[in-house]
């Protein structure tokens, strides 16, 4: 039996038809590293959800590979204005969910997304499930068409 939020999840991707099914594991996964570990996976395959906000006050949802830090530069300007990092309630607002825990899809309103292009690189790619402790599988193929999400380079490059 999932939690509440699990669930809320689970059902969201029932209706968009992936078999897809959420796992609630025994130890959280707050962080990429810590969700790689306990699904045996490398970071990279980890799609982080982020809620940025913009300067008009609208969310922004990137999808980003967890072994990639966002360039908030790069987001901006696809969105052409400037984007600041979201507070917790404004999250749990727009989402439904809590920090450490947002599911790609089954938010509480439509959000704009982001994806970042090095998801596809996978056959592959495991999201949060609505809290820390629930996670679950599924094509970048399938992500891209779930959220109707733009593909983009959202990475910020090294040194």
């Amino acid at each position: 039996m999932l939690s509440a939020s699990a669930q809320r999840v689970q059902d969201a991707l029932n209706a968009t038809g992936i078999a897809a099914a959420i796992i609630e594991y025994d130890v959280p996964a707050r962080t990429s590293a810590e969700a790689a570990a306990v699904l045996g996976c490398s970071v990279a395959q980890i799609a982080k959800s982020l809620i940025f906000k913009t300067a008009s006050g609208s969310p922004i949802l990137v999808i980003a590979s967890g072994a990639n830090r966002v360039d908030e530069a790069k987001v901006a300007a696809f969105v052409g204005e400037s984007i600041g990092r979201a507070d917790a309630q404004f999250v749990r607002d727009c989402t439904g969910y809590a920090i450490g825990g947002i599911p790609p899809l089954g938010h509480a309103r439509k959000l704009s997304t982001l994806i970042d292009r090095e998801l596809l690189r996978f056959d592959t790619i495991y999201a949060a499930g609505g809290t820390p402790h629930a996670m679950f599988p599924l094509s970048p193929a399938d992500l891209v068409r779930v959220v109707d999400g733009r593909v983009t380079d959202v990475a910020l490059l090294a040194g």
